[in-house]
């Protein structure tokens, strides 16, 4: 964690940080953009739904609850499937989960209908599409891979002020069973983001090298490597993340909701959460880019601990906003480091554990987070239910936020600070295995066996050491 982890995947498949990469990446920006948009995107349909199956606004909020869930719990389960049948097919075969779902939903005849459809069925397809698409990211990136990991990030935000207002145009004109088949049709669009993950292959000279040799049998490949517990990085990034999640989400829940207590119109009151994604787009790719400097990269990670330390601190100074231009005040600082959150969190992560494992790691890191995003909202609406007042829900959730930010720098500066390698010391031992494996698969006959020297020198041991003149040959 203290310095980038040198990728352990094959040597001879370089990651091109261009060229279809760039197709990738925008493959990554749709699918994250439908995945982080779409749970709050539906929330536009929950007043027709309560109309039509006569149920309460808890009944509903589970739709998006269930979505997230999905999204994060079934994060191993991801995993093994991009480890057992790779990243292409399972997007595909997502796409059309995540499509499906909506259209079933869109002919439900009760509201469990609707949790089994657009929660469960809807739910997986995303999550099938998300977290392949962050593992083909960083297979066609290195040097440029935090500013890939921003802009595709900030398909999010995007997404997000692009898919509420077509939801509610939607809404107005076809209904919501309309408007549930209209958004299973764009969800088909994942198929095609899924057809963009070209896998990387081998040189061909050295497939053919390969061939010619006599290759030796590897053990089959883990579905799930949970080895990455051994390494302290990742238990403390996991450990960090979670705590992180618990109040990440809350302020964008209820900053509307805060001002509308204050008596703020509705409308205004709507506009705060524009603000903070309009914020959010430039935020993001801004981020990759200054993570990406050469005197920033080995030091990401304790620029991911400001960033939430930053978002915690707005959390807790908005907390005494009275006024909406403190709550305004409040959404441009919220978004500019929840922008900072979101283009740095995967790109901590693949430089702790590489490439190699990052299909594991980030199943089980999204499996850890899941429980904190159901517990994170719904504990904060009780505590102000109870207490009547938002200052204790935003205090709380600033609390949550900046001790993982304190978890996170803290564990990785005594625990595992590690000296990176210097980079002329990695290119020397490169060269010196290089040497190695040539001497090895050199022909015997080219070089003199030493046993066949010493008996050379031997033979006549009083000119060695001397000069040879030959007439002949001496200029």
């Amino acid at each position: 964690m203290g310095g980038a982890v040198v990728d352990d995947g094959a040597p001879a498949v370089k990651a091109p940080d261009g060229g279809w990469g760039w197709a990738v990446l925008f493959g990554g920006f749709v699918i994250t953009g439908f995945s982080y948009a779409f749970p709050k995107a539906v929330s536009v349909f929950f007043k027709e739904l309560i109309r039509e199956f006569g149920v309460g606004y808890s009944d509903t909020a589970w739709i998006s609850s269930i979505l997230l869930a999905m999204l994060y719990g079934t994060g191993p389960l991801c995993s093994v499937c991009v480890n057992r049948f790779g990243c292409r097919p399972v997007m595909m075969v997502g796409g059309i989960f995540a499509s499906s779902g909506m259209i079933l939903a869109s002919f439900s005849t009760s509201i469990i209908q609707i949790y089994l459809t657009v929660g469960v069925i809807t739910g997986l397809g995303l999550a099938l599409n998300f977290q392949p698409s962050l593992i083909m990211l960083n297979r066609y990136f290195d040097k440029r891979r935090p500013l890939a990991n921003g802009l595709a990030a900030a398909g999010s935000p995007v997404f997000l002020c692009t898919l509420s207002p077509l939801g509610q145009l939607l809404e107005y004109h076809y209904g919501w069973r309309g408007g549930f088949l209209i958004l299973g049709g764009l969800l088909l669009n994942c198929c095609a983001c899924g057809a963009l993950m070209r896998p990387l292959l081998p040189p061909k000279s050295l497939e053919d090298k390969k061939d010619d040799k006599v290759v030796e049998k590897k053990p089959p490949r883990k579905l799930l490597d949970f080895s990455v517990f051994k390494d302290r990085g990742f238990v403390i990034y996991t450990i960090a993340a979670s705590i992180m999640v618990l109040g990440l989400f809350v302020p964008p829940v209820f900053v509307v909701s805060y001002a509308k207590d204050m008596g703020t119109p509705d409308t205004k009151a709507a506009f705060l959460l524009s603000i903070l994604g309009f914020v959010d787009i430039f935020a993001r790719p801004a981020c990759g880019m200054l993570a990406g400097l050469d005197w920033v990269r080995p030091r990401c990670v304790y620029l991911f601990s400001f960033a939430m330390l930053f978002n915690g601190c707005t959390d807790l100074i908005s907390s005494m906003a009275t006024t909406y231009g403190g709550l305004v005040a409040f959404c441009i600082f919220f978004g500019i480091s929840y922008g900072m959150v979101g283009a740095l969190q995967f790109e901590v992560l693949m430089t702790i554990v590489g490439t190699k494992r990052f299909s594991s790691a980030i199943g089980l890191v999204l499996l850890a987070e899941a429980c904190a995003v159901l517990v994170g909202p719904p504990s904060a609406g009780k505590v102000r239910d109870a207490t009547g007042k938002y200052f204790y829900v935003f205090i709380i959730a600033g609390t949550e936020v900046v001790t993982s930010a304190l978890v996170l720098a803290l564990g990785n500066f005594f625990c595992i600070r590690k000296k990176p390698e210097e980079p002329k010391a990695i290119e020397v031992a490169a060269e010196i295995e290089e040497l190695k494996k040539s001497e090895a698969n050199s022909p015997v006959d080219s070089k003199a066996a030493s046993p066949e020297v010493e008996h050379f020198l031997k033979e006549d041991p009083q000119k060695n050491g001397e000069v040879v003149t030959n007439p002949e040959t001496c200029v």
